[in-house]
């Protein structure tokens, strides 16, 4: 089973608003965020401006990544370690270079079979977090990296996981929470205090990365727990250990 495993790179980002307020923006910004509100949410012009700190995260063309975390399974003995790393930068461009980076590295640390089907792993990946990441990459100048040049690939030839569409079972309309999929399964996940709508608040008010960080870190280990259930594999256990530069 570890074998299997190798190749796999569990992830999750953490996302803000890319301005502290509705004002911050240029005029041609302002204006384009007034037509998606106006369209995404029905809202009336005069309130579209309010809807910027609360919904501006979720839109790569108006939000920016604040953290990145990364695990990979490997064996530590008589059993596995989840092996992970955060990139928690006020700096997008430098937080996203350092996971480029160390995705390069990862994928240089298997052997050839392994990196060619190099897989992220996390929940509602394919509609949220790899395509936010290359948005950013192309906003931010930087090149895609190999795993994540998908255009013109069929679904088949994509190798990554999405845990909410494996558990759709084919159900593409499917919505389903990781918290509230962890715990129909059974899986102990910690209750925090703040939850994805809070991230904007906590990096622009707070200023406390640290705490997003241990936010995004814990929804890497639930996908996992995740992930190992929805493969028939409950009896796998594992213990998290935190790198650093």
């Amino acid at each position: 089973m570890l074998e299997a495993l190798k190749h796999l790179l569990f992830i999750d980002i953490e996302t803000a608003s890319g301005h502290h307020r509705f004002e911050e923006l240029s005029e041609g910004l302002q204006q384009e965020w007034l037509r998606k509100a106006q369209f995404k949410w029905n809202v009336p012009e005069g309130d579209a401006a309010a809807l910027f700190v609360d919904k501006a995260a979720i839109l790569a063309e108006f939000g920016k990544i604040v953290c990145i975390s990364i695990g990979c399974l490997r064996p530590a003995g008589n059993e596995l370690k989840l092996l992970m790393r955060s990139f928690a930068l006020e700096d997008e461009r430098i937080l996203l270079e350092a996971f480029c980076s160390k995705l390069e590295a990862f994928s240089h640390s298997l052997n050839k079979e392994h990196a060619k089907s190099l897989a992220f792993v996390g929940h509602n990946i394919k509609e949220f977090d790899l395509p936010y990441i290359s948005r950013r990459l192309i906003i931010q100048g930087l090149p895609l990296p190999e795993c994540l040049k998908l255009h013109g690939k069929k679904p088949w030839e994509v190798p990554h996981l999405d845990t909410m569409q494996l558990w759709g079972f084919g159900d593409v309309k499917a919505y389903t929470r990781l918290a509230l999929l962890a715990e129909v399964l059974g899986i102990p996940s910690p209750k925090d205090d703040i939850n994805g709508a809070d991230v904007s608040r906590v990096y622009w008010q707070d200023r406390n990365l640290p705490r997003i960080a241990t936010y995004c870190q814990k929804d890497v280990e639930t996908t996992v727990k995740v992930y190992l259930r929805l493969m028939g594999h409950p009896e796998i256990n594992f213990r998290t250990e935190i790198l650093s530069d």
